[in-house]
């Protein structure tokens, strides 16, 4: 008796119209309406608020953002208000969130709301693209979310979902994963006509049910499409990213005093932290020795004691901290045209945009007598 003919290979789940929307569409959103978390920038719906939330939510864990976006919002209600306050104020704002560069989009793009737009932000794709900071996937989920445009979104829950449901053998960051993935959201927004509610779906279910470490397959609600799960590797794919190579930076902070204000620099805009204000320092590859950060700075500021170190680990960069305090300086401070420093008080210092530690930092010695021994943190 002849071997029965081999079962024909299941069509492409996001190409085959009848999976495409009885398999995946329509059980998304009868899930992402059942099971989707309540999050505030969810409960109260404009494009703004929409605006805000994507930028906070890029590389942030969703709860760091819960906690601060309703009070971030009362701060900055409109664009308007945060092009008013100026970059410093939404630094200071956004203190704690980390990767601040998104900050200085965020006000940059609210600038270019209120000088190009009328102060509303934009429903079209393409203007959303010219906004500072708005890339692909950005400008895709306001569009979508906030004005219910079919806009396609990819991020990592996106192209996660879609390599699991159709089987994709592929590294989380390869270019054909990725390519796949934007053709799977532009068929998927273009087969409803809630493109916003589907795009939050899928981005629901890769966080919260589809997730890079044991998916759980039982709470699925389109796990029956998912061709991942039918060959057993829906634990394996995609395959993880390549780790990123950290470069080692040495960055050494003095505090100067003069009275109750002590002298501050904003750091360059490019590179770690940029933008944001620290006390005058010396960055290198390696740590320098105190009589060398001093010789650095200028021949005015006197010897330096060291007060602390700290160490960070960010997404490309192992940052070390050194701290010192100046004796009595000299001479006046004289850094040189290319930085920008002030005097600042306490109460003015609150109002800068400061990287966490180095807030830290200076609430721990800025503002009250040094201790002898050295402080180590964390």
């Amino acid at each position: 008796m002849p071997p029965a003919p081999p079962s024909p290979a299941p069509p492409p789940p996001f190409s085959d119209p009848s999976v495409l929307h009885g398999g995946i569409v329509e059980p998304l959103l009868e899930w992402f309406e059942d099971q989707g978390r309540d999050l505030p920038w969810r409960r109260v719906r404009s494009p703004w608020r929409t605006m805000v939330s994507e930028f906070m939510l890029q590389q942030t864990q969703v709860a760091r953002v819960e906690e601060r976006f309703e009070a971030f919002l009362e701060r900055f209600p409109t664009p308007s208000a945060m092009v008013d306050a100026g970059e410093d104020a939404v630094l200071a704002a956004w203190e704690g969130l980390g990767y601040y560069r998104r900050a200085r989009f965020l006000h940059g793009s609210a600038k270019a709301v209120v000088d190009e737009h009328g102060g509303e932000v934009p429903s079209d794709p393409a203007m959303l693209l010219a906004l500072p900071g708005v890339g692909r996937y950005t400008a895709g989920a306001i569009a979508s979310i906030a004005f219910d445009r079919p806009a396609p979104i990819v991020d990592g829950n996106v192209a996660r979902v879609v390599a699991r449901i159709g089987g994709l053998d592929h590294q989380a960051d390869d270019p054909a994963l990725i390519d796949a993935a934007w053709a799977a959201s532009t068929a998927l927004v273009e087969a409803t006509d809630r493109p916003g509610t589907l795009n939050e779906a899928v981005m629901e279910l890769g966080a919260t049910v589809c997730t890079p470490a044991s998916p759980r397959c039982d709470r699925c609600p389109i796990r029956s499409s998912c061709l991942g799960r039918g060959q057993g590797i829906e634990g394996e794919i995609p395959r993880p990213k390549s780790r990123p190579v950290r470069t080692v930076v040495h960055i050494h902070l003095v505090i100067v005093r003069r009275g109750e204000e002590i002298l501050l620099e904003r750091r360059p805009s490019g590179g770690v932290w940029g933008g944001l204000w620290q006390p005058i320092g010396v960055e290198s590859e390696t740590e320098l020795e105190s009589r060398v950060v001093g010789e650095r700075l200028g021949s005015w500021m006197g010897t330096l004691d060291p007060l602390a170190r700290v160490r960070r680990l960010l997404t490309h960069r192992e940052v070390h901290l050194h701290l010192f305090e100046a004796g009595a300086p000299v001479g006046d401070p004289e850094l040189g045209s290319e930085r920008e420093t002030g005097w600042f008080t306490r109460d003015r210092a609150s109002e800068l945009g400061c990287a966490k530690p180095v807030r830290t930092l200076l609430d721990r010695f800025a503002w009250t007598e040094a201790r002898d021994d050295p402080f180590l943190l964390g």
